[in-house]
């Protein structure tokens, strides 16, 4: 198809370089990528103008919603949802990502009538707890998210458990509108990194194990799981915990304080790095761990632990959402499980044995790092052989080409 007949694409989405905060973020930055050798792409997106090419423009809440609580806070990015709308006309489809931009294709779909397609990264219904964060901004927030998933022409699910929480969260979406389009990953970017300079500056000693954790600090993540978990690592093991600013204050507290009791019984060397890291250091840091954990108690898909994967660390993670579907069992790490409690945050129905059940798991892989090497291995080869950007926007491309009836470029 010539350039000048290629399909239009409209991305909308809060996080875009360098504002990205979390895995939705990355997984818009690697798509539009991998979709510009396809269609012509135009992204949306909250926030300060950027400077790559494919960012058609930038966009801002209303002035007059300053200040104010959570709710205030959700109403801002509905104002924001708004402000995008006009730029979207003549696009062939638009496609937005997490709540916070649904919004968004959802007004364009109606406006314009063009098809609306929703990447689901999270749902709404399966983080409870939000409402701890954003009180009445999670009603808006989940609002947005019904409101657009019922309506959309196709939903891409990250996963297949996802697949089956869009379904049953949400039981007006025909079945057949739900697509699994698995996120992907740059191999050439998080490989193994040899060098330790990185380590050597947050004091990470090479020669000892260390048990690595990359995330947000929030109730989804677990974080507060690990620390309970790292009470019963073995004696002498790093743990690296790249993790920045908490949710909510109290949950950073309760973080605070677990860090300060295992560096006072002096079993677990903790080290935490509060900023957020380059990712060239992040990647030399899963390089170097003898393990990667990630202990959350939700997790659509889990491409840290790909990321992960293609740097060589083995993966002891919980047994839930996605990451059944990245971590095997046996081959590239262990999987825990998780059996959820009745409790608002969706905390383990019992946390002390899942704390115990972690820390087990990543006791058997340092006592054995013959072993995790060769799970961290094998994870290399999986994330190479099966997770690519360039299959993921193959597959966009045929959703988008069947919801259109345009040929991809």
């Amino acid at each position: 198809m010539p350039a000048q007949q290629r399909m239009r694409v409209g991305i909308v989405t809060r996080e875009y370089p360098p504002e990205v905060y979390g895995g939705a973020g990355v997984h818009v930055e690697y798509l539009t990528a991998a979709l510009a050798s396809h269609a012509s792409v135009e992204v949306h997106c909250f926030g300060a103008p950027r400077s790559s090419p494919l960012v058609h423009g930038t966009y801002q809440p209303w002035a007059a919603l300053e200040g104010g609580g959570p709710h205030v806070a959700a109403l801002r990015h509905m104002s924001t949802d708004l402000a995008v709308v006009p730029a979207l006309e003549g696009v062939d489809v638009v496609h937005t990502h997490t709540w916070y931009a649904n919004l968004a294709g959802h007004l364009a779909k109606l406006c314009y009538g063009i098809p609306h397609v929703a990447t689901s990264h999270s749902l709404e219904p399966l983080r409870p707890w939000k409402a701890e964060q954003l009180g009445g901004g999670y009603a808006l927030s989940s609002f947005c998210e019904r409101t657009a998933l019922e309506a959309a022409d196709a939903i891409i699910a990250v996963s297949e458990q996802m697949r089956r929480d869009v379904l049953a969260s949400y039981p007006a979406v025909a079945a057949e509108r739900v697509h699994v389009i698995h996120n992907g990953i740059d191999p050439d970017e998080y490989r193994p990194d040899s060098g330790t300079d990185v380590l050597e500056r947050h004091g990470i000693d090479p020669a000892r194990p260390s048990v690595a954790f990359v995330g947000r600090i929030t109730r989804q993540k677990g974080v507060p799981h690990l620390l309970d978990a790292a009470a019963h690592f073995a004696p002498g093991t790093q743990l690296v915990l790249c993790a920045g600013a908490p949710d909510t204050p109290e949950l950073g507290a309760e973080v605070r304080e677990a860090v300060a009791a295992l560096r006072a019984a002096g079993r677990v060397d903790v080290r935490w790095i509060e900023e957020m890291l380059p990712r060239a250091d992040v990647v030399q840091i899963l390089s170097h761990a003898t393990v990667f954990v990630c202990p959350s108690i939700y997790e659509p898909f889990g491409l840290v632990n790909v990321e992960a994967m293609a740097c060589g660390a083995a993966v002891v993670a919980s047994a839930v959402g996605g990451i059944p579907e990245i971590v095997l069992e046996g081959e590239t790490g262990h999987l825990v499980r998780f059996e959820p409690g009745d409790d608002p945050f969706g905390s383990p129905a019992d946390p002390e044995a899942f704390a115990r059940a972690l820390a087990a798991r990543v006791n058997d892989l340092v006592a054995d790092p013959a072993r995790a090497r060769s799970y961290g291995e094998a994870g290399r080869r999986r994330v190479v052989e099966e997770f690519s950007w360039a299959s993921v926007a193959e597959r966009t491309m045929a959703l988008y080409s069947a919801l259109t009836g345009t040929a991809a470029g």
